[in-house]
This record gives C-alpha cells, structure tokens and sequence, in this order.
C-alpha cells in the first residue's frame, strides 16, 4: 500500500510539472524572461491593470514591450495610451481615457528634441502632394482605392476618425511618414521605430528607410546595396552596435555607414543626432530639373563632417565635383531641353493641360520621374550601375528615340534647336575615325 501511494504521489508532481510546463503555450502567456535590470521595477497601477489583459489577449505586443528601452526604464502602457487633453481620437477603456492612436504629440512628451526636429522635416510634410503628377496618376488615372494601399502607406493620410473607436479606413491604417493625425500632429514615429518595441536599431538599419525609399522613382535603398557602403554594412553587420544608447560615426561604430549615418546620425564634432533627415541634402533630385537647397552650401559642409570620419578631404571634395558634375550634365542635356519642350508644346497646343492623355506625357514622366533619379540619385550614393543601365542609359534611349521624335511629329521644328546643340551632334552621324576606332576595339577585344 505504501508503494503503491509513493507512485501515486509522483504521478499528480510529474503531472502537475508538465501541466505547468506547457501552461504559456496553452493559454497564450508570455514565457520570456523579462531583463535582469527591470525586474524590480514598479509600473503604474493603471498599466498593470493593462497588463492583465494584453499579457493573454496580445502577448506578443506585451513580449515587444518587455524588449524594449520603455519597459526598463518604466513606461508601461498607460504611460503611452492616456488620452492628452483635446485628443479627439481616444475611447473610454475599463474606465480610462485611451489614444487609440499614439502620435508623435504623445511621444513628444517624454521626446521633445525629437518631435521638434521631426515636425519640421521633409517627412513631416509627406502628405503635402496633392495636385503633383504622382496623386493625379494614383486618384485619378489608377484610381482611390489603389492609393489607399500604396501612396499613403508611405507618405501618410489625413486620418478621419468616425467616433467610437472607428476610422474611415481609407485613411487608416497606415503608418505614413507625413500622415495627419485627428490630434493635429504630423507623421508616425512607429514608421521606423515599429511598436511596441519602439527600438533605435531598427531605426538605424538600412531596411527600415527601404519600406519607402526603393522603387523606380527613388530607389536609395537598391542604390545603397549596391554601394560600397552597403556591402560593408552587411559584411560588418554585426559590429554596428545598433543598439547603443548613443551612435556616433567614429566613436560608437567604424564598420559602415547607414542611412541614418548620413542623414541623422551624431559625429565626434557635433555628437547631437538630427530627425530632421534634409539638413544634409544640397541638391534637390526630385523634379524634372534638380535644383539646389536653400542654405545648400552649409547643408553639405554638414554632409562632408559626416563623410571626412572615414573618408580623407581630397576624396570628399573630387566626389562632389563628380556629384555636382553629373546633376548639371543631366540638367544641361537632358532636364531642361524636355522641360523647354514641353512647355513650347503645351504654350502652342499640340498638347493639352490634361496629365498622362498623350503618350508624350507618360515618356517624359518615366525619363525624368523614374531614369533620371536613378541617374542623379545614384550619382549621389555611389551607385555606378543605377547611374548608368537604370540611369542615364534609360534617359538617353528614351530621349532619343521615343521623345524627341514624339515631340517633332506633334509640333514639327519644335527640337530642331536641341538637336543642333553640340551636345547632340552625334545625331548627325559619327565621324570615319570614330567608326573605325569601334570596329578596331571589337576586333581586338572579342577577335570580330
């Protein structure tokens, strides 16, 4: 009898012991550890009660958490989703009144410095393209429903709360950079800090910034890979140090540099960082003809710290002039001759005022929207294959053969001046030497 309780005993402990085993896996718990450093701390009573909760109906929001900076140093859930005062956008939760969206004006509570500069940035404003040719060609020739999964995951939407906990959802949800949120606030820090994480590594990665910046139109991030920088980076990841409280070139990390390196990131001379990402930027790339910043010339000495921390000032200042070199060798050949002719034909009517209706419309969008930012864009990171096959390869065969013959059958003379600027005396036919010099080159390199 005495055996047979022994037994019995050690069945209900083994049980018991596998039960509580696979307790986290059955109910959904969270079986992480939290961080040695934050297990003694105390969160707020309204945040445990959030706790209670989301640990089972969202553990691995609550899992991202407890990974996170904001768990360490106390900020629990409440301390992120009380409602700020005049918020429109927040419901009655068990009790408290919660932001069911978490804006910039909230962050900016505990980070000011950084909403500041953010609000005034380039990407605080990504919304700001309506009537460009890029929202005509989304809501009007694609149409609104497109957009809804496209243009505004990226530069953002002006949300329209319906009350109640709802949003129109053709405005959300998205993280847009630029996205207009119901308290008045500009943009989404989640866009790079995803949440609940909220981790400056991630924003320091390169991938991060390629959600937005890739594709026909910008492709930094194709560009970047293709860089030296970008081999480096993912030859050295791991030496990166991204999680580093602070992130200075030189001092914290050598290995490589990221986007947010060139862009945002502290140096030994000025160690602040910046969230403002165009107070480096000399040129604007963007537009048919590029055009400098205002204030371009301390912009790029503010660029060129950046650059001088790996790179000796002789090699710094023969870059810009090969960057400068290039983005007016496109202006002066290509951006505006087919902007000049283009407004000749719009000023004469042989088009009309109506975008993408005539196949000279769609050419010229492509030549200088799609090829020529890879050409200057690549011109500008160290790209050489964008520059040229993606770049200036593509601008050049569709200048010649698809617009300019375009442009003369609907306005005959109208390119007869680009066509006889010396740029463009190739057209007339090579030279004997030339000729010949072409056919002695495939002779001897491929024995043609």
């Amino acid at each position: 009898m005495r055996a047979f309780f022994i037994r019995l005993c050690t069945f209900v402990f083994l049980s018991i012991s596998t039960l509580q085993a696979q307790t986290p896996k059955a109910t959904g718990a969270v079986a992480h550890l939290p961080p040695p450093k934050a297990v003694h701390l105390k969160f707020s009573t309204q945040g445990q009660v959030c706790l209670a909760c989301h640990s089972a109906s969202t553990p691995a929001l609550v899992q991202q958490w407890k990974d996170s900076k904001h768990y360490q140093h106390g900020v629990d859930c409440y301390s992120c989703h009380k409602a700020n005062p005049g918020d429109p956008a927040t419901v009655d939760h068990y009790g408290q009144k919660i932001a069911i969206i978490v804006t910039p004006k909230y962050c900016g509570n505990c980070h000011a410095r950084e909403t500041d500069q953010y609000e005034h940035s380039r990407h605080a404003q990504a919304t700001q393209f309506i009537g460009s040719l890029d929202n005509v060609l989304g809501e009007v020739v694609e149409g609104a429903p497109a957009v809804q999964s496209e243009c505004v995951q990226c530069h953002g939407s002006k949300v329209k709360y319906l009350g109640d906990g709802k949003f129109d959802s053709s405005t959300w949800p998205n993280s847009g950079v630029g996205r207009v949120n119901p308290d008045g606030s500009l943009g989404s820090c989640s866009a790079c800090h995803g949440r609940h994480s909220f981790s400056v590594a991630q924003a320091r990665a390169p991938e991060t910034c390629g959600k937005c910046h890739m594709g026909p139109d910008h492709p930094q991030i194709e560009i970047y890979n293709e860089s030296m920088h970008g081999i480096l980076y993912r030859a050295n990841r791991d030496k990166m140090n991204l999680n580093s409280t602070t992130w200075i070139v030189g001092k914290d990390y050598t290995a490589a540099p990221t986007c947010v390196t060139c862009h945002m990131g502290g140096t030994p001379d000025h160690p602040e960082p910046t969230h403002d990402t165009g107070t480096r930027l000399s040129w604007t790339l963007r537009p048919a003809v590029s055009i400098h910043q205002a204030d371009w010339q301390n912009k790029r000495a503010s660029m060129q710290d950046v650059c001088l921390n790996c790179h000796a000032s002789g090699m710094v200042n023969n870059f810009y002039k090969q960057f400068d070199d290039s983005v007016n060798f496109y202006n002066a050949k290509y951006g505006e001759p087919s902007a000049a002719i283009m407004k000749k034909l719009a000023d004469t009517g042989a088009i009309t005022s109506t975008p993408f209706d005539t196949q000279i419309k769609w050419d010229y969008f492509e030549m200088w929207h799609h090829e020529g930012r890879a050409a200057r864009m690549g011109s500008a990171m160290n790209g050489p294959d964008f520059t040229q096959w993606h770049g200036f390869y593509e601008v050049a065969k569709d200048f010649y053969m698809k617009f300019l013959p375009e442009a003369e059958k609907l306005s005959p003379g109208v390119t007869k001046e680009v066509v006889n600027s010396p740029d463009n005396i190739w057209l007339k036919g090579l030279s004997k030497q030339q000729i010949q010099q072409e056919i002695d080159y495939y002779k001897k390199r491929y024995n043609q």
